[in-house]
């Protein structure tokens, strides 16, 4: 504390309304955390190259700080600024869950996207391996056929 904040509450013998004073003085407003908070939760966006696991521990410590500041969101307000805080690769995911209706807290809803990325990125891994190894042999009948037939040996463009 500087001097003359020091010398102001010197008279006061309790520290009880020094307390309450300091705090109507300098505390921040409890309506701007509460805005700063949202406007983060709403404004939140996973990127693809992110995993559900990093996001999930953002949008938890998010909602249980809007939670304290007893914000009165609803449990599916939560669930749709989560959802819409998904790349456009969760689309499939997004849309099966509202098709079918599922009504699910908060925790259920993340654990269900973690097991949706172990899922599709096992299945990425396998696609991408199938099409390398297609991709290649294509390239050689390719190559085989055109020196059968003549047409691999000169290339010529004309304009």
């Amino acid at each position: 504390m500087s001097n003359d904040i020091q010398k102001q509450y010197d008279r006061l013998d309790h520290v009880l309304p020094i307390m309450l004073h300091m705090k109507e003085v300098y505390a921040i407003p409890n309506r701007h955390i509460i805005y700063a908070t949202t406007k983060v939760f709403s404004g939140t966006k996973m990127t693809e190259e992110s995993s559900v696991q990093s996001h999930r521990a953002k949008m938890l410590s998010l909602v249980e700080k809007l939670e304290d500041l007893k914000v009165g969101l609803h449990n599916d307000t939560y669930i749709d600024v989560i959802l819409q805080s998904l790349p456009l690769s969760y689309d499939p995911f997004i849309i099966n869950y509202n098709m079918n209706g599922l009504d699910k807290s908060i925790h259920q809803l993340i654990n269900m996207l973690v097991q949706y990325e172990a899922m599709t990125h096992k299945s990425m891994s396998a696609v991408l391996v199938g099409e390398a190894s297609t991709s290649k042999a294509k390239g050689k009948r390719v190559e085989r056929w055109k020196r059968k037939n003549g047409k691999g040996k000169a290339v010529a463009i004309t304009i």
